[in-house]
């Protein structure tokens, strides 16, 4: 496939996407649980590392249109056509993942941080295994001091994907809730000490995650 075809082919796919998110979208009954969350970390001037599973993506990246976040997408062929999707819902965008471009990604979504923008990521993404996190949501909060904010996804209906992440898509009319849990504070030094040796940091996220999902049932 020529490069010209590949373009074509991801833009008219990302439009697609884009198009059938918008109008599905527009028949859910959204909720946002424990928004007061956010706007403390806001409140004091803090920047936060929102981290959710994959698999829940699609949701998430509703929940977030026009807020100037900073998504971190995958530079896999899907990645980019979900990443064109997520910049026309408002999004920024960061390259790379665990698997590619990763040392580029960290750097940049540093900097998104730094420079104020919330920073977005599926620490279990872009190939999984699902819900076991990379250390690209920990090592961006070593440099950063920026909180962990985990993020939890409720449908009263959905299709459930026959992939690695048996990704969600709610189904007309369904109800979508996305919840925000207690942030999570890693010291750099200990952090550092703890995922070298036990990996404790890693399950104190997915702990944070699982916790949070109930919240938005």
């Amino acid at each position: 496939m020529s490069e010209a075809t590949r373009e074509w082919r991801i833009a008219i796919l990302a439009r697609l996407g884009l198009l059938a998110l918008r109008v599905l979208a527009f028949t859910w009954r959204f909720r946002v649980v424990n928004p007061e969350v956010l706007v403390a970390q806001h409140a004091q001037g803090r920047a936060v590392v929102r981290v959710f599973w994959h698999g829940q993506l699609l949701s998430v990246l509703w929940s977030i249109k026009n807020q100037n976040v900073a998504t971190m997408i995958s530079e896999h062929g899907d990645g980019e056509i979900i990443g064109r999707a997520a910049q026309a819902l408002g999004c920024r965008m960061v390259r790379g993942s665990s698997s590619r471009g990763a040392a580029r990604a960290l750097l940049t979504g540093a900097r998104e941080i730094e420079a104020g923008y919330d920073l977005a990521i599926t620490p279990d993404g872009p190939r999984g295994p699902a819900k076991s996190v990379a250390p690209g949501a920990v090592a961006i909060t070593q440099r950063t001091g920026a909180p962990l904010l985990p993020v939890g996804v409720w449908a009263s209906r959905a299709w459930r994907l026959r992939s690695w992440d048996s990704f969600m898509v709610p189904k007309p009319f369904a109800l979508v809730r996305v919840a925000y849990g207690d942030p999570l504070f890693i010291d750099s030094d200990a952090a550092r000490k703890a995922v070298e040796s036990t990996g404790a940091v890693a399950l104190a996220i997915e702990a944070a995650i699982a916790r949070a999902t109930p919240l938005a049932a």
